[in-house]
C-alpha cells in the first residue's frame, strides 16, 4: 500500500514538473510574442520619426548658436557684442532667417571701430551667400574631404556652412589671390565649446592642382610650401571669457618659419562666439581683425615670389558632438583702393567697403577705415569739395533705390562730418539707384560691385 502511494505521488509530481515546464516554455513564448510586437511597434515609432525628422530637415534646419544677445537683450555689452554680426545681403530686400534677428539688426557704432584700418580690396571677385544651395546640402561651388551643410542660425541672418570635423572644406571659385587681397566671412561657434575640440584653421597657399594637392593641408604632415595659416579657438585653457590664436608661415620647402599662440578676448564662446573675419594681405604683409580689433600684423608673412591661388579652411576633431564651428557670408576682393591717386588726379573714386545694413542707411561699424582713409584725403586738401553719390543693385523697385541710395549718400557726408571733421560745404550729395551699375546685375559678385559710393571731385 505504501509503495503505491509513493509511486502515486511520485507520478502526479512528475506530471506536475513537466506541466510547469510546459507552461514555463508557452510563458516565454507568450513574453518573446510582445516583446517582439513591442519592439517592433518602437522600431517603426524610431523609423517614423526619423522619417519625419529627415522630412524637416529637407526645409529647415536650424542650429541654436546661442550668443551675447540671447543672455542679456538689454544691455549695452550685449549690443556691442552682436550688434556686428549682420550678413550683408542685396539692396532692396528683407532677410527674415528669425524673428529673434531683430536683437541683431543695427550696425555697431563706427566708434567703437576707431582703431579698425582695414579697407577692403577694390573689385569684389567673391561673394558667397548660399543663396542657391539648400538648407541641409553641402555647398555646390565648394569642395571638401570630409563633411558639411547648410543650416540656419537661430538670431542671425542667412544661411551658415556647418563644418563637420576632420574636414577640409574650400570654395572652388577662388582662383587667384594677387599681391593684394582682402578676405571677409562671419565665423560663429556653438555654445558652449569644449577647450578639447579643434581650432577653426584658415589658410592661403600656392598649390599647382588645387583639387588634388588641397588635402595636403591636413593637420599632420603635408606639403604646405609658403603656406599661410591662422587658427582661432574660442576657448582658451584657463576660460575666462578667453579664446587662442594661431599664426604659422611656411617656407618654400615646407618647413615653419613663424609660429606663435596666444590666448585673447575677442573670439570665445562665452559672449563673443559670433564675430566679423577680416583678413588684408599686402604684398608680404598680413593684417587679421576679429570685428574691430586687429589680432595679427605680420610684416612677412607671404612669400614675395609665390602665386597664391588658394583658401581653404579646416577643422580637426571635435571632443563633444555638439561643437561645431559655422561659416557665412563670404567676400573675396583684389586690388589695393589707391584713394589719393583716384580722386585727385583722376577725379573720381568709387569703393564697395562702406556698408551698411540691409535695406537701410545705417552705416556698419566695419566701414571705419574706408571713411578714415577718405577723410585723410579731404583732410590734407582743405580746398577739394566732393560730391559724394550712392549706388544700389538692381533688386527691389526703382524708386526705392533711388531713394535709399541718396539716404546712404547722405549718411556718409553726415559720418565724415562727425566723425572726421570734414566741414558740410564741402560736401553734396545725390543719390543714382540702380540706374549706373559698374557691373551686369547678373552674379553676386556683379550685385557687390554695384552696391558702392562714389566720390566724386568738384
Amino acid at each position: 500500500m505504501k509503495r503505491y502511494l509513493f509511486l502515486s505521488v511520485g507520478f502526479i509530481f512528475c506530471f506536475n514538473l513537466q506541466t510547469f515546464a510546459q507552461w514555463g516554455s508557452i510563458g516565454d513564448r507568450i513574453v518573446d510574442g510582445l516583446s517582439n510586437k513591442a519592439q517592433q511597434k518602437i522600431e517603426s515609432e524610431i523609423s517614423n520619426g526619423a522619417d519625419r525628422a529627415y522630412e524637416k530637415s529637407k526645409s529647415s534646419v536650424k542650429e541654436s548658436v546661442k550668443n551675447s544677445g540671447s543672455k542679456s537683450k538689454n544691455s549695452k555689452s550685449s549690443s556691442s557684442n552682436t550688434n556686428n554680426n549682420n550678413n550683408e545681403d542685396n539692396d532692396g530686400q528683407s532677410n527674415s532667417s528669425s524673428s529673434s534677428s531683430k536683437n541683431t539688426s543695427s550696425s555697431s557704432s563706427l566708434k567703437a571701430y576707431g582703431k579698425f584700418d582695414f579697407i577692403p580690396g577694390e573689385k569684389v571677385i567673391a561673394e558667397e551667400n548660399f543663396s542657391q544651395d539648400a538648407i541641409g546640402d553641402f555647398p555646390a561651388k565648394w569642395n571638401t574631404n570630409g563633411t558639411g551643410e547648410l543650416v540656419t542660425i537661430d538670431g542671425q541672418q542667412g544661411k551658415w556652412l556647418k563644418f563637420g570635423p576632420e574636414s577640409i572644406i574650400y570654395p572652388e571659385f577662388v582662383t587667384n589671390l594677387p599681391e593684394n587681397f582682402t578676405v571677409e566671412f562671419m565665423l560663429a561657434s556653438s555654445q558652449p565649446f569644449s577647450y578639447y575640440s579643434t581650432a577653426f584653421n584658415f589658410f592661403f597657399a600656392p598649390l599647382a592642382n588645387p583639387a588634388k594637392n588641397y588635402v595636403n593641408w591636413k593637420r599632420f604632415g603635408g606639403d604646405k610650401k609658403n603656406g599661410v595659416l591662422v587658427a582661432l579657438q574660442p576657448e582658451a585653457a584657463g576660460g575666462n571669457a578667453m579664446g587662442q590664436k594661431w599664426i604659422n608661415t611656411f617656407d618654400e620647402t615646407g618647413d615653419e618659419i613663424i609660429t606663435n599662440q596666444t590666448d585673447f578676448p575677442e573670439f570665445n564662446h562665452e559672449n563673443k562666439n559670433v564675430v566679423k573675419i577680416s583678413i588684408w594681405r599686402q604684398k608680404q604683409r598680413l593684417r587679421v581683425y576679429v570685428n574691430e580689433t586687429k589680432i595679427w600684423d605680420i610684416p612677412k608673412a607671404f612669400s614675395a615670389t609665390a602665386k597664391y591661388n588658394f583658401v581653404g579652411f579646416r577643422t580637426d576633431g571635435y571632443h563633444n558632438d555638439n561643437d561645431a564651428y559655422y561659416l557665412s557670408n563670404l567676400r573675396v576682393a583684389i586690388g589695393a583702393p589707391d584713394t589719393r591717386h583716384k580722386f585727385l588726379e583722376i577725379g573720381k573714386y568709387s569703393t564697395t567697403g562702406i556698408k551698411f545694413d540691409v535695406n537701410s542707411d545705417k552705416i556698419k561699424g566695419e566701414s571705419y577705415g574706408t571713411l578714415k582713409d577718405f577723410a585723410a584725403v579731404m583732410s590734407e586738401n582743405p580746398d577739394v569739395k566732393v560730391k559724394i553719390v550712392g549706388h544700389t543693385d538692381s533688386d527691389g523697385d526703382d524708386a526705392s533705390n533711388m531713394t535709399l541710395s541718396k539716404k546712404r549718400a547722405d549718411a556718409v557726408k553726415a559720418a565724415l562730418n562727425k566723425e572726421f571733421g570734414v566741414d558740410i560745404s564741402r560736401m553734396e550729395t545725390e543719390g543714382k539707384g540702380e540706374s549706373q551699375p559698374a557691373e551686369p546685375n547678373t552674379s553676386a559678385e556683379g550685385k557687390a560691385n554695384n552696391r558702392r559710393v562714389e566720390f566724386i571731385k568738384l
